[in-house]
This record gives C-alpha cells, structure tokens and sequence, in this order.
C-alpha cells in the first residue's frame, strides 16, 4: 500500500484547513470585534502572510486581506475595493516599468552573451576537477558574478530584477551539477541587490537615499530642528546594511552550505555538452553600446522606461536579432515579467487599503504609548512595526514617506540623535522589503530559479530571504540606534 509522505500530507490536508481557520477567524474580528479587539493593518497583514505560507496564490492572498482589514476597520465593501483601485495605477505604472526592461534584457540576451557565459561555467563544471573538489571556485564564481550583476542592475544598469529571469535559468544546469542549494542564491540576490540600493547613492540608490529618504528627513524634521545631509544618511545606513551583509554570509556559508539535489530537465541534461556560441565582434559591441545608451536614457530623462526603450530600440537597428522578431521578443519581456506586474499592482492595492483604514497611526501610536522612556525599547519596537508595515507595502521606496511624519518627532522625543533617526527610519522602511510576498525582489529571484519548477516561491526564497536579511538588519539597526 502506497503512503504518502507526510510533507505531502500537509499540503494536502493541513495547508487548506490553516487557510479556513484563518478565514473564519478574520470573519469573526469582522463581524464581532469587540470580542477580539486588533489593529485592522495587522488583521490584513497577518491574513496576506498566512495565506501565502498555506500556498495560497498571492495575488488571491492580497486581495482576501485586503477585503478583511477595510471590512474590520469599518469600511464597507464598494469603499474597500474603491480603495484598492483608487491605488491600482500607482503599481500598474511600475508594472509597465518592469514589462519594459524585461523587453531589453531579453534582447540582451538575443546578444548571446548570456549563453556563452553559461557554457563557459558548464564546461568548467563537468571538468572532473570541479567535481572532486565540490566546484568551490566555481561557486565562489557564480556567487561573485550574481553580486555584480545584482549591484550593476541597480546603480549601473538600471534593469532592476529583471536580469535574474534572463541570467539565472541557463545557470540552473551549473546549479545541479553543483548542487548548489537554490535558497543560497536567492539570499545572495535579494540582500545583494537590497545593500546596493541602501548604502550606493546611484540609480535606484539615489532615489531611495536622496530622493525619499533624505527629502522626507529634512520636509519632516524641519518643524523640529531636525537637519541633516546626504553625507549623514551614508554613514548612518552602514551599519544597518552591515546586518543584512551578515545575514548573507551566514545563509551561505552556515544555512544553506549544504548540498542539495535537484533534478535536471532534459534541456538542462544535452546542455551538459555544450556548443559555445559564435558571438561576433559586432555583436558584443552594439549590446554594450546599448547598455550605455539604456543608461545615459535613464539619467538624461530621469525614467527607467525611456532607457529602457532607447536600450531597446538600439538593439532593435543592430542586427543582432531580426527586425520582424521584435514582437516576439517584446512579447517574451511581457510573460517573464507578468506575474511580477500582476502581483506589484494588486500590492499597490492592499496598501492603499491598509492607509485607507486610518490604522496605522495608531498602530504606531500605541507602540510609542507600550516603549515609555526606554529608548532599548523604542528602537526595537520602531524596527519591528515597520517590518510589519513594510511587509504588507512590499516596497521600501513607498514605506519612508508613510512613516516619516511619525518615526521622525517620536525619534526627537525619544532623545535619539540624528544619526539614530536616520538608521531607524531608513530601516524600518527597508525591513520588509526582503522576504514580503509582494516584493519585486523575492518575486524576481523566484522568476529565475523556478525555470525548471523546482524552487518555491514561499519557501525556498520568502522564508529564507525573511530570515536572514531582516533579521541581521533588526539586530544592526538597533545597534546603530543605540551608538550613533
């Protein structure tokens, strides 16, 4: 008699009775919540997270959230969908965005400079050297070249995640025969690309630093004598961006070190040989051409989708692919970055829900009334509400002008300094960026390493990006809250 495993019965069985209790209980705080009294943004955030851990779709998971936190907080259905669409074309325009560079990195990779650097490490990895000796140059390889592609796509090459399901699938074949544990790579990604944007003041670093973060310090701190420049911001954000480099070395070097066994495809399988591919002088010359034209775009224009287009306009007149495939290769941007579009927009919704509901000041409200005069306190209570917060936005960049107006005076009550309360709002609006469902980061490295359908979007890259970046962030953040 066959049995089945007991990871499949849980799947099976215990998954969706998780989901109906979850259900049940957020119809309960519905419709009675004077017999359970919660905060409406924790209701919704705590329904999203669940619902994704019990393998709910994540876009069902939003929308299912959303709907109990504006139905807990008073609103009444037509005004809690009203909410969610009123805030849809916020992340429909990042959305279209994202479908634009998607378009440019599969032209890039038309170039075929990405299947050349795939055979290249191919071949280095069925050398029987590499096997004897557990591939660890390779690995540090492969590592090196994800954090420089991670660090580029965001300062340099403002192609955001959109590299990972263009660079990453023809690696898979490296990765098994390696066996590379998949959830390493997607820490490495994620807190790599999460560093760069925190701590490199170009591209989307300096959007995040200068335009959000420090713009929102000074409009806020203003009315309290707050004042501080770009040079204090970079000091003040080392530390907390030290805890997510930490967290980065430990998943790879303790967690997740690990061998781990994957099966190949049969495309991954004839790839074992490869043929190396016959890139032309010319080839190589007009895909970086267009890179430095994607990039002169973007800071010219101040927008990713006009590098983007002239990036791929310019591959378009090359001749490295033909011109009747531009269609094809516009409509291959559009699948691989579809259900990224699809999630960041209905994400875009929840949070206008979550504002909609008026909670979330006093969910911060209440937390400062729980800290006193302890500022130990404070720091770990601020960190964690903007996790929570964070988590549910899926967005630092949208995180820093919701918290600014509370975090800032709470800061200046509390005696922190103005390096303290630069780490603190910088990192607590960063915190859930790494491991929300809704974020374009965990969303992108899934893209890439579910190619063959072996890497779970919920377990194999939210729980353990979740674990070791916020975690060593939490701690670091505090620390910085407490010396600087």
């Amino acid at each position: 008699m066959h049995v089945k495993p007991l990871n499949s019965c849980f799947k099976d069985y215990l998954s969706p009775v998780i989901g109906l209790v979850t259900l049940c209980l957020a119809v309960l705080l519905i419709f009675q919540p004077d017999r359970l009294p919660m905060n409406s943004v924790v209701l919704a955030i705590f329904m999203m997270v669940v619902l994704c851990l019990v393998r709910m779709p994540v876009a069902v998971a939003l929308i299912t959230a959303a709907l109990a936190g504006g139905l807990h907080s008073g609103m009444s259905i037509p005004e809690t969908i009203n909410a969610m669409n009123d805030n849809l074309l916020i992340g429909a325009q990042v959305g279209i965005t994202y479908v634009m560079i998607g378009a440019l990195a599969v032209a890039i990779a038309r170039s075929g400079l990405i299947d050349l650097l795939a055979c290249k490490l191919l071949a280095s990895a069925n050398q029987p050297s590499a096997s004897a000796s557990g591939g660890f140059k390779l690995k540090v390889l492969l590592y090196g070249m994800f954090i420089g592609a991670s660090v580029l796509s965001q300062n340099l090459v403002p192609v955001h995640i959109a590299f990972i399901p263009v660079m990453v699938p023809p690696l898979l074949g490296v990765f098994n025969r390696l066996n590379i544990d998949r959830r390493a790579v997607a820490c490495v990604l994620v807190c790599t690309i999460s560093i760069s944007y925190l701590l490199i003041p170009l591209g989307f670093g300096a959007i995040f630093l200068n335009d959000i973060l420090l713009a929102n310090l000074n409009a806020t701190g203003v009315d309290y004598g707050l004042s501080v420049t770009a040079t204090m911001v970079l000091k003040a954000m080392v530390l907390p961006v030290s805890g997510i480099l930490c967290g980065m070395v430990v998943a790879v070097c303790i967690s997740y070190r690990k061998l781990r066994v994957y099966q190949s495809t049969p495309q991954q399988t004839l790839a074992a040989a490869p043929v190396t591919p016959n890139i032309k002088p010319f080839q190589l010359l007009m895909t970086l051409l267009a890179l430095a034209i994607a990039l002169a775009g973007q800071l010219f224009f101040d927008s990713l989708i006009a590098g983007a287009l002239l990036g791929f306009i310019t591959l378009s007149f090359s001749g490295i692919f033909h011109w009747h495939e531009q269609d094809d290769i516009f409509t291959q941007g559009l699948r691989m970055m579809m259900q990224i579009c699809v999630i960041i927009t209905i994400a875009s919704g929840f949070a206008g829900v979550l504002k909609a509901t008026g909670h979330i000041d006093p969910l911060v409200q209440a937390s400062a009334q729980a800290m006193g005069d302890n500022q130990m306190l404070a720091a770990i209570v601020m960190l964690l509400v903007g996790l929570l917060i964070t988590i549910g936005f899926g967005d630092s960049f949208a995180s820093v002008p919701i918290l600014a107006p509370i975090y800032i005076p709470l800061c200046i009550n509390m005696g922190f300094s103005p390096m303290a309360t630069i780490a603190l709002l910088g990192a607590s609006a960063a915190l859930g960026d790494a491991g929300s469902p809704a974020s374009t980061l965990t969303l992108g490295a899934s893209a890439g390493l579910n190619a063959d359908g072996q890497h779970d979007l919920i377990k194999d890259s939210i729980i353990p990006t979740f674990l070791h970046a916020n975690t060593g962030m939490v701690i670091f953040a505090w620390l910085a809250a407490m010396i600087l």
